[in-house]
């Protein structure tokens, strides 16, 4: 390995040294509802919030700005988190999914050469969630959902999870499509959050996000899910959400003790057929080594989190990763162009 392998980059490099051909792909926007885009205000300092605020709104101005910046040459746009998954009455789900991806899809419209886009579907109606998935295909050429972990059915207490049964029909639509899920991570509901209390700083991407988010994600490779579906492909952000540095264990123990686990595959087969992991917001080279030895290069994908993090922080962090110009060119985006069959990126 090169010298410099380990490095973590703060330092920009000079503008004509970037690789201008990078596709991110957990690029959030928010619409202007205060009672949507306030939800991401907590995870900003207090004095950052007005420009994160208005760099979630922007699509057409700051945004192509840094995405030149930063060597981007795609991004593909999802909406901010919880959101959709956050209410509780099945109407007003299915009402705001649709509208924001026909706000996304005008946005798009735009700049169809740099922004493609991820669907927000309701999955507190599967049927609809279906449905929605469908017409944001096939329709508005959107290249999957993103959905924001556990949706709240009915009331804010009754917490869903993905590999539920009455969420496999979705399961099915995605892999007839057959394009990926992206999981992004919420924090824990609030009645669920005691081992955080009195330690509000563990909530969020500290570590909260991670450990609801992994956890979601092995929830779904015990269910059986991935036997039933083999072609559903999952995307984890943040560099796998910690499973790639735990998932030995865990299988380690439950061929020890499988506590009525019945599924045909090991944890980690799971991990390396039906999951991609992107580097959005975990810019640290020595995690992005431990993630292509576990899973593969071929499994991970570039993306920034943007603007949760600096777009051009996690840009120019990834020129200077030192590997074989195969492998970065296939996380920058080769693999983004297979999974999402970007045949004219």
């Amino acid at each position: 390995m090169a010298a410099g392998l380990f490095a973590t980059a703060h330092a920009h490099p000079p503008a004509e040294d970037l690789m201008r051909d990078k596709i991110a792909i957990e690029e959030h926007f928010a619409t202007d509802d205060p009672d949507t885009v306030c939800q991401s205000e907590e995870y900003f300092a207090t004095d950052k919030w007005p420009e994160a605020r208005q760099e979630l709104l922007d699509l057409n101005d700051i945004r192509l700005k840094k995405m030149d910046a930063s060597g981007i040459e795609r991004s593909i746009i999802s909406l901010n988190a919880p959101v959709v998954q956050s209410f509780y009455d099945r109407d007003q789900a299915v009402d705001w999914a649709r509208r924001t991806n026909d706000l996304l899809a005008e946005q798009i419209s735009k700049h169809p050469d740099r922004f493609s886009g991820f669907a927000a579907v309701p999955m507190q109606d599967p049927d609809a969630a279906c449905a929605e998935l469908e017409r944001c295909v096939n329709d508005l050429g959107f290249l999957g959902p993103l959905i924001n972990g556990f949706s709240q059915v009915g009331d804010k207490d009754s917490v869903h999870y993905l590999d539920e049964k009455q969420y496999w029909p979705f399961w099915e639509t995605a892999q007839r499509l057959d394009v990926p899920v992206y999981l992004h991570p919420r924090d824990p509901a609030e009645g669920q959050r005691q081992i955080y209390e009195g330690h509000p700083w563990l909530l969020g991407a500290c570590w909260a996000f991670s450990h609801e988010t992994g956890t979601h994600a092995l929830r779904l490779m015990g269910s059986g899910l991935f036997d039933a579906y083999p072609r559903v492909q999952v995307i984890l952000g943040h560099l796998g959400e910690l499973l790639p540095y735990n998932i030995w264990r865990t299988d380690h123990w439950l061929r020890k003790l499988p506590r009525g686990l019945s599924v045909q595959h090991t944890f980690a087969h799971y991990l390396h057929e039906n999951f991609y992991v992107t580097t959005s917001g975990n810019f640290r080279t020595p995690t992005l080594v431990d993630a292509i030895v576990e899973m593969g290069v071929d499994r991970i994908i570039f993306a920034t989190d943007y603007p949760m993090e600096d777009m051009e922080e996690a840009g120019h962090w990834f020129d200077q990763v030192e590997f074989g110009e195969a492998d970065l060119r296939k996380i920058r985006r080769g693999n983004a162009i297979r999974l999402f069959k970007l045949d004219n990126a």
